[in-house]
């Protein structure tokens, strides 16, 4: 029996046990043979940050992915430089990336020169333990930038502060280079630089497109910053706004509704689109998998426009179409792990109002306000609703029928064959697993007999699926080839239920393939558009 009593932490990887005592590792390994003093050892900070890397940033990748580790380390950086304008200090953070090296400079306050090494060095060190210092941060661990030092090859921090520099050099975590304070004439502020080991992140490369997705966020959150990527400016005058305009595929029901308060900012419009879209942040940080306040809008919301239109609309109804931003301040948030994408904080304050109540307090006035002064916008979405329900009864008969049609199909012979993660229920490796779409059972057959049986499954298709642009969700339930896909996927009441975390479609490299490739995609954009945003398919 393991006794942790004392223990700050105690993590596990299956043969090693990880405890952290006084900001040190110890690592016990259980591997079932004889267990002696020499099984236990101690890890510095930059040595266990080496060795069990997801602990910190999440996935390592090569940067193919918006989640990969390499952009990880890049928003820790970033992160500081947001706290520092966020607290009054500084407009510009600039940012440059060439050939896999990072520099990001920003003209805040300047780390003070005595604890510069010690911020990036020392685990558990920082300023964001002081309220004073920083009061609604992102960064609140003391693990960030100490991540970024211990994974990169090489690591050098500036602090311009008081007409004065302070430099210190890192490689691999291990300081090379202490240099004294020296007279400067540069503008305060900090510039990090740094190149990720290729060794953990092997074959890595930085993705234009997913780096000006995470500095556009960062713009949208923070009206006035102006971040500067490879010498092109991002900017945003009209935060949320600007992002859910720039999300929009399509003309949006009514004009895009912005509310803003005190730790707390709203935009929200209706498309004609299946499903709903959130884009939810605190404290600057685009929260990926949502979150207490992205739960505390959806609820709040329905309870809104109920009360406006004194109906008890079904939730699916009002939200149906609903593309929404939401932006809170939190004292002291709480994430579900250190790469920060889930909030797990129940209140805005530690012990103050609720994130629900306080949510929802927000949109029972502003919203409220802005339907009783905007007729036009509320006669657009009271539409929008009344055109979700109607659909939504039309359907009930039809996918009762449906869903027998997909038993009777039984799934697990016929179409799908699947992967030992769910044959198995071993739904701790769900994220691991793979879904091919395949035409034809020559193909599918290929396929089967190549892919890896623990996480990778096949779902085959027979001919060309239908062309359902345009038509309604209740062609989903009438068409058989359609149906038993959504039942493979599990997505008929959102991706709450997606059994697959990357969906394939894999088809011939021909006429036919191509023409199934564009059916398929399709069918997704009208139908799942959230399963294409995720970056699922």
């Amino acid at each position: 029996m393991w006794k942790t009593t004392g223990l700050e932490t105690c993590v596990g990887d299956g043969k090693n046990l990880f405890f952290s005592l006084e900001n040190s590792w110890i690592v016990a390994n259980n591997t079932g043979q004889d267990y002696t003093e020499s099984d236990i050892r101690s890890l510095d900070w930059k040595e266990h940050i080496r060795l069990r890397p997801g602990m910190y940033i999440g996935k390592l990748g090569d940067g193919a992915s918006a989640d990969d580790g390499i952009y990880v380390l890049l928003k820790e950086v970033i992160d500081n430089s947001i706290d520092e304008h966020l607290m009054g200090n500084g407009k510009t953070i600039e940012i440059t990336i060439r050939d896999g090296f990072v520099q990001v400079r920003d003209y805040g306050r300047g780390i003070p020169h005595g604890a510069l090494v010690d911020c990036v060095s020392k685990i558990n060190t920082g300023a964001k333990y002081s309220e004073g210092a920083f009061s609604k941060t992102v960064g609140l661990n003391g693990v960030g930038t100490k991540a970024v030092n211990a994974l990169s090859t090489d690591f050098k921090i500036e602090s311009f502060r008081e007409g004065a520099v302070k430099v210190a050099c890192f490689e691999q975590g291990v300081l090379v280079d202490d240099q004294d304070v020296v007279p400067t004439s540069l503008r305060n502020g900090t510039r990090t630089q740094f190149r990720p080991d290729a060794s953990v992140f092997k074959g890595y490369q930085y993705r234009k497109e997913y780096v000006e997705r995470l500095l556009w966020n960062y713009a949208y959150l923070n009206c006035g910053l102006t971040l500067v990527f490879n010498g092109e400016k991002i900017h945003s005058e009209e935060g949320l706004k600007d992002l859910i305009t720039q999300n929009l595929s399509a003309e949006p029901g009514y004009p895009i509704i912005h509310l803003r308060g005190d730790d707390i900012e709203v935009a929200l419009t209706h498309t004609q689109a299946y499903g709903e879209d959130h884009y939810s942040f605190v404290n600057g940080q685009y929260t990926t998998q949502g979150g207490t306040h992205q739960k505390a809008i959806r609820e709040a919301y329905v309870k809104v426009v109920r009360d406006f239109f004194q109906k008890e609309y079904d939730p699916g109804d009002i939200r149906m179409g609903l593309m929404a931003g939401i932006a809170v301040r939190v004292q002291e948030p709480v994430f579900e792990s250190q790469t920060k994408t889930k909030l797990g904080s129940s209140e805005i304050r530690p012990g103050g109002t609720s994130m629900r109540s306080f949510v929802y307090d927000f949109l029972k006035v502003e919203l409220a306000n802005h339907l009783h002064r905007n007729q036009e916008a509320a006669d657009a979405l009271h539409k929008r609703i009344l055109q979700s329900e109607k659909e939504r009864k039309d359907l009930a008969g039809i996918k009762k029928l449906a869903r027998e049609r997909a038993k009777k199909a039984s799934l697990h012979n016929k179409k799908l064959r699947d992967c030992r993660v769910h044959l198995t229920k071993k739904h701790d490796r769900a994220e691991e697993s793979t879904l091919f779409i395949t035409e034809g059972d020559s193909a599918s057959g290929s396929i089967t007999k190549a892919r890896d049986v623990n996480t990778q499954a096949v779902f085959s298709l027979k001919g060309k699926p239908l062309n359902c642009y345009g038509l309604t969700k209740k062609v989903v339930y009438e068409n058989e080839e359609f149906n038993l896909l959504q039942a493979a996927l599990d997505i008929e009441d959102g991706l709450e239920g997606l059994r697959y975390s990357n969906v394939v479609i894999a088809t011939d490299a021909d006429v036919d393939g191509m023409h199934i490739r564009i059916l398929l995609m399709t069918f997704f954009l009208q139908f799942f558009p959230d399963l294409v945003r995720k970056g699922h398919l």
